[in-house]
């Protein structure tokens, strides 16, 4: 089991070549990746992010690699003519304005749009692999942050399932009290009702077919179920986190129905108990992959 919240961070230099990669994740009910990186790496983009996915389904995941030439590859060509151009016209300006020519400096020439070019030749080629094995360690990194903090929720839930296991058993022990409960207050309507005339037969029909009606003995059943395939999730799923919220909500439609039919202080105690351990669980579901 994995916590969809890690992080991971690795900063080294490779030939004159600054590398810096930073990862970060935090809740998401998908696979959101989002990747900040400079624009010539374009073409091994599909390669990171595969290698991402190996290692996560679902988070709302920010990857950012930087990339800092420490000697420049710069490659600066001029453009004499529009200096030339521009150079004629400022002249032209001053005169007008009756300035000398020298008040045309260099500085605002070659600042002019156009005047120098700056051009940089990357090769994303090469640049992947620099950059992959610098991934790779904080990847891994990033894995085994969320792996630790799975262990940590898998505890939790296991915590919070052993809670709902007592209280399973809690209301199998009491099933037998409330239907015991409820036939002695059939009958005792029947008696209110019909005095000396109570026809023993026909209130034992009629306590059978309610307790149909409002035995708890199949809700018991069913939340058991329920109980233990969240238990086989959370300890055999990779990726339990979807199906843990929808086994969660089977879970308390039969506590509430419980709670419904009861008739007793302890078994409303309970009750309160379970839906509060099962809450705790759909909430740390919420942070599992």
């Amino acid at each position: 089991m994995n916590s969809m919240t890690g992080y991971g961070f690795k900063e080294v230099i490779q030939d004159s070549t600054q590398i810096s990669v930073e990862i970060k994740s935090v809740n998401n009910r998908f696979l959101d990746l989002n990747i900040n990186m400079p624009s010539y790496l374009n073409p091994v983009e599909s390669r990171i992010r595969e290698e991402v996915t190996k290692r996560a389904v679902r988070g709302k995941i920010d990857l950012s690699i930087r990339i800092r030439e420490l000697n420049s590859s710069a490659k600066v060509s001029v453009d004499t003519a529009a200096a030339r151009m521009y150079f004629d016209a400022m002249k032209t300006v001053a005169s007008s304005l009756g300035m000398k020519d020298d008040s045309v400096s260099l500085s605002l020439v070659v600042n002019q749009d156009g005047v120098l070019n700056v051009t940089h030749e990357y090769d994303a080629e090469a640049m992947w692999i620099k950059i992959s094995p610098v991934l790779e360690e904080v990847l891994n990194q990033f894995a085994a942050d969320r792996i630790r903090e799975g262990e940590n929720l898998k505890k939790d839930l296991l915590e919070k399932l052993d809670v709902l296991d007592s209280c399973a058993e809690f209301f199998a022990m009491w099933q037998p009290k409330m239907e015991e409960k409820f036939k002695e207050q059939i009958t005792s309507r029947f008696n209110e009702l019909l005095g000396d005339h109570v026809d023993e037969n026909r209130i034992m029909t009629e306590v059978a077919a309610m307790l149909v009606k409002y035995t708890i003995n199949e809700e018991i059943i069913r939340l058991k179920s329920h109980l233990e395939a969240l238990r086989k999730e959370i300890t055999s799923s990779p990726v339990p986190g979807k199906r843990l919220d929808f086994i969660c909500q089977e879970a308390n439609r039969e506590i509430n129905t419980i709670g419904s039919k009861n008739q007793f202080a302890e078994v409303g105690a309970m009750v309160v108990n379970a839906k509060d351990a099962l809450e705790n669980i759909r909430e740390q579901s919420k942070n599992v992959e």
